[in-house]
């Protein structure tokens, strides 16, 4: 099963018995950190107007493979030719004079900056010496309106919501004319509305010769757009395959060297009293106008909606990371509104932020100490006012096996692990201390299948336990296949309330945009 990318062998390549030379080519391609083979001898090839997926688990590769390309690293041997040439990437600055251009899932923005700033960054309009404010305007103005984008060029990054953010690094990336683009789990903050936009671009820089590199954990997209498959596994290649017609198990097989009966992990749902009441609430925001739900011990409970739709500051509002301007919130039967995080924690109520980078993790301190601070005042961890390291030591160690955390090195700094370790770390956090409503916000973004799975079986043994979950998601199928009960959010407001067999892809989505007067 597996294709050495000179043969390639895949179905597509009997449809195409005269494939493109390529325009970028890998040959035996390593990278050495110390005491770490990031890459080892990886052959690729990207052919012009092509989707090329990368395909494989956190700490396969991939990110590392990227940065060669964008000149963000260089190799430790092996070659790399474009269109046809020999050539060695130096810097980002001489891969984007290639017209080699990358987003990266991490950002890169300057948070004081505007929309307009951050778009050429080392690149501005000048006239005469000096800052040319109107030609940067009228730039930026223009790709934004190219690609669809609701942003305005003079709105400061710290004001953009992540995924407003993430549409900012997408349109870094058109700044200048394209020959390669690489795009690592760029919908990843999108929704559909936006991924579908993001998609229609792709198309039309396949349509101008443009070779796509396209980083993805959702097997939905890699129908959508890939053309084939590349495939690593701790630092190897593995296959290249055809995107359209290999199965998902075979791709997953690949990635993981282990086969998944299924990706959704079937809920037995016993829904008890009520935990968590939302009456007519609006923040002071007015992200969220008068919202309504409710959640009940022993089910998960889906939030779908378009970004900025008020579905993820419903949720924080209720845990006090947004301030409510009318309406209640009771936990367990007690009015909790406008309580703050701490008070929320030590009544049982956790929240799981999107960002694990800037909201959920210490990036820069070990494993144990980002698992125990919640809870630091707690048994095994503390008793008052003195820590209890032994003890610490011992219950985040026996968390890191449960979630199967890789390497299991809870001493670790958080940095150092991939994304998809780093968010078992943030989701550890949560089973420090009793817990009887858990609110996930984007709980599996950028994180490989198997990790996938790995967390759709723990919300669904807390669900099973008898907790309370709040599964707030961009990505429909986990809503759709997870929840026995959603809510569709609209401009703030609450547009539906589906349950069981009502939770249908067709129904969601018809809640997504404004209804017509009745």
């Amino acid at each position: 099963m597996t294709h050495h990318p000179e043969s390639d062998g895949g179905p597509s390549d009997r449809a195409a018995p005269l494939p493109a030379a390529p325009l970028l080519e890998l040959r035996g391609v390593s990278r050495r950190f110390p005491g770490v083979l990031a890459l080892d001898k990886v052959d690729f090839q990207l052919r012009p107007g092509e989707v090329h997926v990368l395909f494989g688990e956190n700490g396969a590769g991939k990110s590392t493979m990227i940065s060669m390309i964008a000149g963000a690293l260089r190799p430790s041997e092996g070659e790399f030719r474009f269109r046809g040439e020999p050539v060695e990437l130096n810097s980002v600055h001489h891969a984007r004079g290639l017209g080699i251009s990358a987003v990266f899932q991490e950002f890169s923005l300057v948070p004081q900056m505007t929309v307009e700033e951050n778009l050429f960054l080392g690149a501005e309009s000048t006239r005469l010496g000096l800052l040319d404010r109107r030609a940067l305007h009228d730039r930026a103005d223009a790709i934004l309106k190219r690609l669809g984008f609701p942003l305005r060029p003079r709105d400061r990054v710290l004001h953009l919501t992540r995924a407003e953010q993430q549409m900012v690094e997408i349109a870094k990336a058109f700044r200048s004319e394209l020959s390669v683009l690489i795009l690592d789990e760029p919908t990843a903050s999108l929704t559909e509305r936006e991924t579908a936009q993001l998609f229609k671009l792709i198309e039309q820089v396949k349509a101008q010769g443009v070779g796509v590199i396209y980083i993805t954990h959702r097997l939905s997209e890699i129908r959508r757009i890939g053309d084939r498959i590349t495939v690593l596994r701790d630092g190897r290649y593995v296959a290249t395959v055809d995107a359209q017609t290999t199965p998902e198990g075979e791709l997953v097989r690949l990635m993981t060297g282990r086969v998944y009966d299924e990706l959704f992990p079937k809920v037995r749902f016993k829904p008890g009293r009520e935990l968590l009441s939302v009456e007519r609430l609006t923040t002071a925001s007015g992200s969220v106008v008068e919202a309504s739900l409710s959640v009940c011990a022993g089910e998960i409970v889906g939030l779908a909606g378009l970004v900025g739709s008020g579905k993820s500051e419903v949720a924080r509002a209720c845990f006090g990371l947004e301030k409510i301007a009318e309406g209640h919130v009771r936990l367990k039967g007690e009015e909790v509104t406008g309580q703050g995080p701490k008070r929320m924690l030590k009544r049982g109520f956790f929240y799981v932020p999107p960002d694990r980078r800037d909201e959920g993790l210490m990036m820069m301190r070990p494993v144990r100490e980002n698992v125990s601070l919640p809870s630091l005042t707690l048994a095994p961890f503390g008793n008052g006012a003195l820590l209890d390291r032994r003890g610490e030591t011992d219950r985040v160690r026996r968390l890191a096996e449960q979630l199967n955390l890789q390497p299991p090195r809870i001493e670790r700094a958080v940095e150092a692990f991939s994304g998809g370790n780093q968010q078992k770390v943030l989701l550890a956090k949560s089973r420090t201390r009793p817990v009887q409503v858990f609110a996930f916000d984007e709980p599996t973004v950028g994180v490989d299948v198997g990790t996938r799975v790995a967390i759709y079986e723990f919300i669904r043994d807390l669900c099973e336990a008898g907790a309370g979950i709040l599964l707030i998601s961009s990505d429909l199928p986990e809503v759709l296949n997870l929840s026995n009960r959603a809510y569709v959010f609209y401009r703030g407001r609450v547009q539906a309330e589906l349950a069981g067999d009502e939770i249908t892809e067709e129904k969601v989505l018809s809640h997504f945009f404004e209804r017509d007067a009745a």
